[in-house]
């Protein structure tokens, strides 16, 4: 083909090198070479290359069927037939298609036809090498409108096989990191009956290659690139050459930045109005903490969704049951501040009753009883500091390090005690859960996608 389209170059350029003295005419192909050769266009240049006669065809393929037994493969008892293989892959999903290569010493013929290109109709009627795909769960080969297989024909007895296939194979996800994680799925092939001492596989200088991705449908991730390996597998019926591609790749986090991370962090942040209404605003703080962890509660139900069911924690429920907690803790925050109040302010009022009719009580003792009365007063007024000091006591347990009643802020229980005043705990609650949060998050996010 080379040397045609030479001669037929080289005669074009003589032939505008005499065309002024008239030569041309004698350096075109005569009758009989014309005959002999057709046009051929190959890349928009039409070149001269030799007629294909169908006869001919015919008498080579008849010649090399005869005494064919395709159920033996290639120097059977001499040597281990070395199959070349290669992969374009079309998308994550198809493989389009698979190429094999290998040399079939009876398929020598002598021709001036190098190569002869056959269809699937051939395919049958030579031997090809077994292979399967190990990790496949679903495989579908492609028969619309005629079998997608492809065979050609050396006459030095090398055969090439390509069968286009969509495979459907299992990968074994490891989603400690979700949504931040990355994979690198395999797709294993092998020979299922022939081992090593008979077939040997072995990738080919260019064996894959992959197409123009902005046509692929990874909604979900980003393909980051493949590699090829070959390795040996030991089992019971004798060594097998296993071939190996693993595709790498890395998930996208903007639908889960979208639908899980913002709206869990703007619940989480909701949260917090709750320290800047006024703490006798009940009906206003108790439903706005209540729905916060409810819509968490759904968030986080939402979530476990997209993904499959596992047993340990991801990076999302991580994230998802610390925002749970944060508004949680909000929602106690003021069940705790209401709590202490309301019992100081009950206790109070009971106090400013006992006081307003005690009073009544000492001067009708001092009228009946002017002897013993001061000394009645004295117990009165002692059983007021024991009912006092068992007000401050009630409800809580003075002893330990916080205290949060402003009543207990002197005594001798009070000494070397840090005293928390319970009217500033939405104060301390505005620094302390957006500082936390902060926090967290920067922990978090520094975590899982750079460590």
């Amino acid at each position: 083909m080379k040397l045609l389209f030479a001669r037929a170059v080289h005669a074009m350029s003589l032939c505008a090198l005499f065309a002024v003295l008239g030569f041309c005419a004698a350096l075109h192909p005569g009758k009989q070479e014309e005959e002999d050769y057709e046009d051929v266009p190959i890349n928009k240049t039409w070149v001269l290359s030799p007629k294909v006669y169908e006869s001919d065809v015919t008498m080579i393929l008849n010649k090399l069927l005869q005494g064919y037994d395709n159920k033996l493969r290639p120097d059977i008892g001499v040597r281990p037939t070395v199959i070349e293989t290669a992969v374009y892959v079309n998308s994550i999903g198809p493989v389009d298609p698979i190429n094999m290569t290998w040399y079939d010493g009876r398929l020598k013929f002598n021709s001036s036809m190098k190569l002869l290109m056959l269809n699937s109709n051939m395919v049958g009627k030579i031997w090809i090498p077994d292979t399967f795909f190990r990790n496949s769960r679903k495989s579908d080969a492609h028969w619309i409108t005629t079998p997608n297989r492809l065979l050609r024909l050396w006459s030095n007895g090398r055969v090439m096989y390509t069968l286009r296939l969509t495979i459907n194979a299992e990968c074994y996800l490891k989603l400690h990191n979700f949504p931040m994680d990355e994979h690198s799925c395999p797709l294993e092939f092998s020979s299922y009956g022939y081992p090593r001492n008979e077939i040997s596989y072995r990738w080919q200088r260019r064996a894959v290659e992959v197409a123009e991705q902005r046509y692929w449908r990874l909604y979900q991730f980003a393909f980051v690139g493949m590699r090829n390996t070959s390795d040996v597998a030991h089992t019971q019926s004798g060594e097998y050459v296993i071939m190996t591609i693993f595709f790498d790749l890395s998930r996208r986090m903007g639908y889960f930045t979208i639908q899980t991370y913002i709206p869990c962090s703007m619940i989480v942040v909701l949260s917090w109005v709750s320290f800047w209404i006024n703490k006798d605003a009940v009906p206003a703080r108790t439903s706005l903490g209540i729905t916060t962890v409810l819509t968490m509660t759904t968030l986080s139900t939402i979530s476990r969704k997209s993904l499959p069911k596992v047993s340990y924690v991801t990076a999302m429920d991580l994230f998802v049951s610390v925002c749970f907690i944060f508004t949680f803790a909000a929602l106690m925050e003021y069940g705790t501040l209401h709590y202490f109040t309301s019992n100081r302010q009950s206790k109070k009022s009971k106090a400013k009753s006992n006081a307003h009719h005690k009073p009544s009580r000492m001067a009708s003792s001092i009228n009946i009883r002017p002897g013993p009365s001061l000394l009645q007063m004295n117990n009165i007024m002692h059983d007021d500091e024991d009912d006092f000091a068992y007000e401050c006591l009630d409800g809580k347990d003075c002893t330990s390090f916080f205290c949060c009643f402003d009543d207990c802020r002197s005594g001798a229980w009070r000494e070397n005690k840090m005293h928390v005043r319970v009217s500033k705990i939405d104060s301390y609650s505005r620094i302390f859960f957006p500082t936390a949060f902060g926090l967290f998050n920067l922990v978090y996010w520094i975590g899982y996608l750079y460590l």
